[in-house]
């Protein structure tokens, strides 16, 4: 399994793979479950790499660690998941 950073750079420089839908789950601890949003809903947080920003359904921004993110889909099809 390659790292989340590598796969995150692959869809954004690789034009012909990033051509596509992606979905990014992640772990949230106080719901205690996965929860998915589109990547184009997601940035990378500017003050650091290892953090992403995602704005949710009603508008609020959460930050989180990469090491939360536990899958990735691409056109509906999962590519990559983190088991731990």
């Amino acid at each position: 399994m390659i790292p989340i950073q590598e796969l995150l750079a692959r869809i954004r420089w690789d034009k012909a793979f990033g051509d596509a839908s992606f979905v990014l789950g992640y772990y949230d601890r106080v719901e205690e479950r996965i929860i998915r949003v589109n990547l184009r809903d997601v940035q990378v947080d500017p003050e650091s790499h290892a953090l992403l920003d995602i704005i949710d359904a009603e508008g609020g921004l959460h930050t989180v660690p990469l090491h939360r993110v536990k899958e990735v889909y691409r056109n509906g099809e999962l590519i990559w998941h983190r088991s731990h």
